[in-house]
């Protein structure tokens, strides 16, 4: 039999097809040859949320018995339906026409508390290209370190391991080659230790009168100072300037015990300096409560119902948590300053704003996994991953329905994941979080819906094949047939 071949109507589709060549590779070939060709549809795109990566994805898939013909209108079309195919194989049906519900499908990756190298987050961007996502937010500071230089600061990086401008702009080509766009996020006014260390002339604000000892002391940039002032504009404009994308993500979460006032002018500064520098602001849900403008995005995660903190009886049961110092006074704390997020959602709404949707509940992939679904060979991986969060199996992720919330297209941006790395130890700690829930979600994002479980459990075991092909490490659950 001789070998298929990827064939293309127009010279310009070279890329699209070399690219899917590679991404195939780890895979057994196709057997039938697969044609690339530009045109039009009856599908008009209807993506509700934000543009992100070219826009119209939409494409048709057309099976005769010698060859698979992708045609699409856009590069980032073909490039969806052909690799699909190469992976999964043609569709059952003779012709089919596809595209997403949500513009913005995306997975953050904490990269402050581990760091993560190139290799490892072009392994990523592969990973989210197979699973038709087009953004990687990557969250390059917080208290633990900081991942990115940043011309004319060098003590922020020095002596530890980050992102050079040169690696930055390399990943960032090597993910627009695979339709994914990077979105990269320097936390402020919060979550600011990083900085301070390197620059302890920095001006921060005091902790509030009543502070609790049991938590640790909040690290909050002072908006008022010229010297910080000065500081954060030139990490932004310099980040705007090395970004290709057209978002750039200023935190503004879990500013802790800081003057509302003091917040909103934080806020404001950093929109002010990202909008100079030619991109597009986006912050937490907290960011919010500064004002927005009409069309900003806001990314919501979390509600008072949601924070899904231990109740007094779980601190008698779970002595894992008394271990980490939580006491009853100290949840009552973190409870009252989670109060005000169960008005973000409308707030967000009520601006005209769009909601990036990522609820902790079911998005944050550093939830440990029930218990009851892990396979015993793998007991002992996953016992130490994922924070305080209550497990729950992966059939409780895949059940999430982005429509949920009542949210009409014009206020959502889109779905993203995110995945903290307080107790990931390396990257297969990494693919065994991500893995299988990740493919859940982002079948979800592109459909708009959750797919039945049995159904979805098939996907799932296809996906499985895939990854083993790949040498990534995930969760076998037990609620999945893996052969």
């Amino acid at each position: 039999m001789k070998a298929a071949r990827v064939t293309v109507g127009d010279p310009s589709l070279q890329p699209v097809a070399d690219v899917v060549a590679d991404l195939a590779r780890p895979h057994p070939p196709l057997t039938t040859d697969l044609h690339l060709t530009l045109g039009d549809l009856t599908l008009a795109p209807v993506a509700a949320g934000a543009p992100i990566s070219g826009g119209d994805e939409c494409h048709r898939i057309t099976t005769t018995p010698t060859a698979t013909v992708c045609r699409a209108r856009t590069h980032q079309g073909l490039f969806r339906a052909a690799l699909h195919t190469s992976l999964y194989g043609p569709p059952h049906a003779e012709t089919i026409e596809d595209g997403p519900r949500y513009a913005w499908r995306g997975l953050m990756l904490d990269t402050a508390r581990h760091f993560w190298t190139v290799p490892e987050l072009r392994q990523i961007i592969d990973l989210a290209a197979i699973h038709r996502l087009n953004v990687l937010h990557l969250h390059l500071t917080d208290n633990e370190g900081w991942r990115i230089q940043i011309p004319g600061l060098p003590r922020l990086t020095a002596g530890t391991p980050h992102y050079s401008t040169a690696d930055y702009t390399e990943l960032q080509r090597y993910a627009a080659r695979r339709h994914v766009v990077i979105v990269p996020e320097i936390d402020f006014p919060g979550h600011s230790a990083a900085a301070l260390r390197a620059y302890p002339d920095l001006a921060v604000l005091p902790a509030p009168t009543g502070w609790s000892a049991q938590l640790p002391a909040p690290v909050a940039l002072d908006p008022r100072e010229a010297a910080t002032r000065d500081f954060v504009s030139h990490v932004l404009t310099e980040l705007c300037r090395m970004t290709e994308g057209p978002y750039v993500h200023f935190g503004g979460d879990e500013a802790f015990g800081m003057d509302g006032t003091l917040y909103d002018q934080a806020v404001v500064l950093a929109r002010a300096v990202i909008r100079a520098g030619g991109k597009q602001p986006l912050g937490w849900q907290e960011s919010a409560r500064a004002g927005l403008d009409p069309g900003d995005v806001a990314q919501w995660w979390v509600d008072p119902e949601m924070i899904d903190l231990p109740t007094p009886g779980d601190l008698d049961r779970r002595p894992e948590l008394a271990a980490l110092g939580l006491t009853g006074d100290l949840i009552a704390t973190i409870t009252e300053f989670f109060a005000p997020s169960g008005d973000d959602l409308a707030r967000i709404v009520g601006a005209g704003g769009r909601v990036l949707l990522s609820p902790q509940s079911h998005l944050y992939l550093d939830r440990p996994y029930a218990p009851a679904i892990v396979p015993e060979a793998q007991r002992e991986r996953a016992a130490g991953l994922g924070f305080i969060y209550e497990p729950r199996t992966v059939r409780d992720t895949a059940g999430w329905d982005p429509g949920a919330y009542g949210l009409g297209d014009e206020h959502v941006a889109g779905v993203e994941a995110a995945l903290w790395s307080e107790t990931l130890r390396g990257f297969d700690d990494l693919t065994t979080m991500l893995l299988p829930r990740l493919a859940t979600i982002a079948r979800t994002a592109w459909t708009g819906r959750p797919t039945p479980w049995n159904e979805e459990r098939r996907h799932l075991a296809a996906d499985g094949r895939l990854w083993a092909q790949r040498g990534l490490t995930f969760l076998r659950s037990t609620e999945i047939d893996w052969t």
